[in-house]
């Protein structure tokens, strides 16, 4: 039976229903809405008309259709309501513009000269954003930030506790943004947000037991799925494998004195071999396959079996379905994804192992950006037309 559309209550859930399913699935036609809520046809067009009006969706002609009966015009997701986003790392601060219809409108990578602080990135978000307004987003509507921080962030506040490979501690980030730029900030950990976005659109769409793993510059973090929610954790610090201890076998195999997983399995090791300084995901894969040096690809080779040794402990505790590797460790994947499956195979749990799949992160280099919108867009999958006032 539909729901009653008589209370607001009723009405701001129908309203952040329509939106989340357009902006999740992709535009759909009037009577696809009717079909996924159980609402009828006329109730669909008046919220749709109210979206619409508020700028969230747009409403296109139908298309051509082969069913009986008038078509259908289609509501798709609005390009002009963007989110902005954020990844501040210790090499660059990467920052984007990504639009309700999940386009990536603008996008900057600013190479550091030095680890920034906090109150920096906040200063570089704020500029940048000032300079959008006047060019790429200056018929768009900035409906929030999303930040992604390598580290410790108590979510309730987008307080950072710690960032160590950032040096931040206790720094009130989402304050500091907010102050500067007049916009709602939302801040979260970065691989917890990469798990997000790859549940949402990428490798584990549809997968309810996940493990995400992220290698960045800072480090590895990492992000669960159980049960088809984010497990956080009880103060948001949940997926912190890049400080486990994996199993080494071999001491030939041990970079470092105490083990500590991104230690072990780090890029810097690849970008020293190669006599790099800086290099983002795609230009270091690239570089080894130019190189084409016994001593990287032994590398790569030594980092995918510590990294199979740690992920072989995640599936014995977590039983998941399907393990997504996302940054450098996509790269590892790439290279020695038979050496990474063996390693889990030999050293997980029979059970456990016959079931996990292993895979690359399907959004790329687009992952993190992806996520901290979605934390930017979140409130509007409980009121849309009261965030758009705000």
């Amino acid at each position: 039976m539909p729901r009653d559309l008589t209370t607001p209550r009723s009405r701001e859930a129908n309203l952040a229903r329509i939106l989340s399913i357009v902006h999740h699935d992709g535009a759909q036609s009037r009577s696809a809405l009717t079909e996924a809520t159980g609402l009828n046809r006329s109730t669909i067009a008046a919220l749709v008309f109210e979206l619409a009006a508020a700028g969230l969706v747009d409403e296109r002609p139908p298309e051509s259709s082969s069913r009986a009966g008038r078509p259908s015009p289609v509501v798709a997701p609005s390009a002009s309501v963007v989110a902005i986003s954020v990844h501040p790392e210790v090499d660059a601060v990467e920052i984007a513009a990504v639009a309700l219809d999940r386009r990536i409108v603008v996008r900057e990578r600013i190479v550091n000269t030095a680890t920034p602080t906090a109150a920096e990135v906040a200063a570089l978000v704020a500029a940048r954003l000032a300079h959008w307004q006047t060019d790429a987003l200056l018929y768009s509507t900035v409906i929030g930030i999303g930040v992604a921080v390598p580290g410790l962030v108590r979510t309730a506040d987008g307080v950072v506790r710690n960032a160590p490979h950032l040096a931040w501690t206790d720094e009130p980030l989402a304050a500091r943004i907010e102050e500067l730029t007049g916009i709602r900030t939302a801040v979260d950990n970065d691989a917890t947000l990469g798990a997000l976005a790859e549940h949402l659109f990428g490798a584990g769409r549809d997968i309810d037991e996940l493990v995400y793993l992220n290698g960045g510059a800072s480090g590895i973090g990492g992000g669960l799925v159980i049960h088809g929610r984010a497990a956080t954790g009880a103060n948001g610090y949940a997926g912190e494998f890049g400080h486990n201890r994996p199993r080494i076998d071999d001491d030939a195999d041990r970079r470092t004195s105490d083990g500590v997983l991104e230690e072990e399995v780090n890029r810097r090791h690849l970008l020293a071999l190669l006599g790099l300084d800086d290099a983002d995901d795609a230009a270091l894969a690239a570089a080894l396959d130019e190189a084409g040096l016994p001593a990287a690809e032994a590398e790569v080779a030594r980092q995918a079996r510590v990294l199979g040794s740690a992920l072989a402990n995640a599936v014995n505790v977590l039983n998941p379905a399907v393990v997504v590797l996302g940054g450098f460790l996509a790269l590892l994947d790439d290279a020695e994804h038979d050496t990474l499956a063996a390693e889990v195979s030999r050293l997980a749990m029979s059970e456990s192992a016959e079931v996990v799949e292993l895979r690359t992160a399907a959004l790329g280099s687009d992952r993190l950006l992806v996520g901290a919108a979605e934390l930017a867009f979140r409130p509007l999958w409980t009121d849309p037309l009261a965030v758009v006032a705000g």
